[in-house]
């Protein structure tokens, strides 16, 4: 994984100042080498910061092909690229590096665009295509790796991280469209909480040129009709372990050493669990321990990890520590945070990285895809009921635009919708007549293509939209703060040819007599010992900093959120925010957990502008 970015100029000249900005704020991400390519003609130009995984010595970026015709800036893995490789030399193609990226100029001269047929992996990636004068970049099936862009002084700008786009010179202003989807919901799939500044959606490609940029979808998980779901227990199990083999055994080529995140969870054992019996040699399982024990996982972990014969490498994460590193966090998340989780993750990597490790693998996504969330077995309830003939949930009231449009409302965001409720009391005026005009719930909805909601159960639709409003717009988010010291993560669960698998399997099968994620486990059950096997979901988070009424996390959400630049915020109203914080050390522990995610996120604008200072 590495650092990439791309400035096109429509035919006229680039500015070449532009691209080392560009390259300084993504060195975190690319700390092995660095590079940068201004195309023949000087319409455009490609910059690159390098971490070596595979092909260490021979696998500079940018890359050009043969001719030079073709300039190409790679971010993440190609896996199974070794095959194509084979495929391609025996088709004539030359190859002059040992890097898997280079696959990708070869494919595109065979068949352009669809070239992403055959990649396989997390990848973001720009290429400049002298010989049409365009440039081509694309993203991942799910959103693995970031890709955001900004039309700016008569330029393209295209970058791994929006901080690359801001030190090009593209100004910080909020969008206070986006982010009032944000506070409630999500994001737009192609929106960020900066104007201006757009994300290319998961799954989708980029082409730009003297005529204007067209942006198109290449995939989307298209689930079966209700009607051909189906299929015998066993079968899908096989289907499932097998696959779920398959894409963990690609994950660990690579020419330096692999590990795995550990929590002690279902996914990330069965991970370990596979990874532990196709590997050369024992691996290394890092785990994170956190001082209260109601979050602590790593008894867990501990247990997994010697069933596998894994060496158990844990990082104690203080409160303390979450405390003096959230500014960081926020800094290379570049948007709010909902717990202080984030700071774990972007501190467990920090002692991966000085432990001397590069990669790792995870079990992020399996939830999302396989109904693992607490959310999808009461969807699930949801469904007997409507079968039924009784209502299909409890709070008919709750909504009404989203189940007019649906027929029901998915419980993960009937939740949502109650749990930040709150925020309405603490919106700056001119946010409450935006939610007035545009309903955060309503507008989601309404940018979902309804052909991938037609003729599915209503479990299938909530999984859906779940992925579409949480997995690229939130949770692999994180992959920032893992590149802030330079791990790359690999994400087996998010397989698209995995991901054929799953589709297939009928949601009486992902929850089965209300055991969420039944057919993992029945697939997994060799690689796990009992204590994980039986084990229900217990989701990554770390202790609430709103329950603290002394020491650094409080005095940074005093401090923070009574300044001058916070009031600059035009989201929020301060002396309601201050009203709050006042009240906060008298209130219950049950009502300060419950305000945890709102502080947490306020306290995120705060920096964010105290960082970037944008303006509305």
């Amino acid at each position: 994984m590495c650092g990439i970015g791309a400035v096109y100029a429509f035919g006229a000249a680039v500015d070449p100042r532009v691209l080392p900005p560009m390259r300084r704020l993504l060195a975190h991400r690319g700390p092995d080498d660095e590079g940068e390519w201004i195309a023949p003609g000087a319409t455009a130009g490609l910059v690159h910061t390098r971490l070596s995984i595979i092909g260490l010595e021979r696998g500079r970026q940018p890359m050009l092909n043969e001719d030079g015709r073709l300039g190409a800036t790679v971010n993440g893995e190609f896996y199974d690229f070794e095959r194509i490789r084979r495929e391609l030399v025996a088709k004539g193609h030359p190859f002059g590096s040992d890097s898997d990226s280079e696959i990708l100029l070869h494919l595109y001269e065979e068949s352009g665009e669809q070239c992403l047929e055959s990649l396989r992996g997390e990848f973001a990636f720009c290429l400049w295509d002298g010989g049409r004068g365009r440039l081509f970049a694309a993203r991942d099936r799910f959103g693995a790796k970031p890709l955001f862009y900004a039309h700016w002084n008569g330029m393209l700008l295209v970058a791994s991280e929006i901080k690359a786009l801001l030190a090009a010179g593209v100004p910080a202003r909020w969008d206070l469209t986006a982010t009032l989807g944000q506070l409630f919901l999500c994001l737009p799939e192609d929106g960020t909480l900066f104007e201006g500044i757009r994300q290319l959606p998961p799954g989708h490609f980029m082409l730009a040129d003297a005529g204007g940029v067209r942006i198109e979808r290449y995939w989307d998980m298209d689930y079966p009709l209700e009607a051909e779901a189906g299929g015998d227990e066993s079968g899908h199990v096989d289907r499932l372990r097998a696959a779920l083999e398959e894409a963990v055994t690609l994950r660990l080529r690579a020419d330096v050493p692999v590990g795995c995140f550990l929590s002690g969870g279902l996914d990330s054992s069965s991970v370990l669990g596979i990874a532990s019996r196709h590997s050369a040699s024992p691996l290394s399982a890092f785990t994170v321990c956190f001082e209260d024990s109601h979050y602590d996982e790593s008894h867990y972990a501990r247990g997994m990890a010697d069933f596998a014969g894994a060496r158990f490498v844990p990082s104690a994460v203080r409160g303390a520590d979450l405390a003096a590193h959230f500014r960081q966090a926020v800094w290379h998340g570049e948007m709010f945070a909902l717990n202080g989780h984030g700071v774990a993750r972007y501190l467990h990597c920090q002692a991966i990285k000085d432990a001397g490790w590069k990669v790792v693998l995870s079990g992020s996504g399996s939830d999302d895809l396989l109904g693992g969330y607490p959310s999808a077995r009461q969807d699930m309830l949801q469904m007997i009921r409507l079968r039924s003939g009784a209502r299909p949930d409890p709070q008919p009231g709750l909504l009404p635009g989203v189940r007019a449009k649906l027929g029901f409302v998915p419980s993960w965001m009937g939740k949502l919708a109650t749990d930040r409720s709150l925020l309405l009391l603490l919106l700056h005026p001119q946010m409450v007549e935006l939610y007035e005009r545009q309903d955060p719930f309503d507008a989601f909805v309404d940018a979902i293509d309804p052909g991938q909601l037609r003729d599915r159960d209503l479990v299938i639709q909530s999984l859906y939209l779940w992925t579409k409003a949480f997995l690229g717009n939130y949770e692999l988010l994180a992959e920032r703060l893992e590149m802030a010291h330079g791990v790359e993560v690999r994400l087996p669960f998010l397989d698209h040819h995995l991901f054929e698998v799953i589709k297939m399997i009928p949601s009486h099968l992902l929850i089965k007599e209300q055991q969420e994620k039944y057919v993992l486990r029945q697939a997994a059950r060799g690689f796990l010992p009992d204590l994980v096997h039986g084990r229900s979901k217990h989701s990554f988070t770390a202790p609430p900093i709103t329950l603290e009424t002394k020491g650094p996390f409080h005095e940074l959400l005093q401090d923070s959120l009574r300044s001058q630049k916070f009031g600059d915020v035009p989201l929020f109203d301060q002396v309601a925010v201050i009203e709050l914080l006042d009240r906060l050390p008298d209130l219950g522990e049950d009502v300060k957990l419950s305000l945890d995610g709102v502080m947490t996120m306020i306290l995120s604008s705060a920096l964010l502008q105290e960082f970037h200072s944008p303006s509305a």
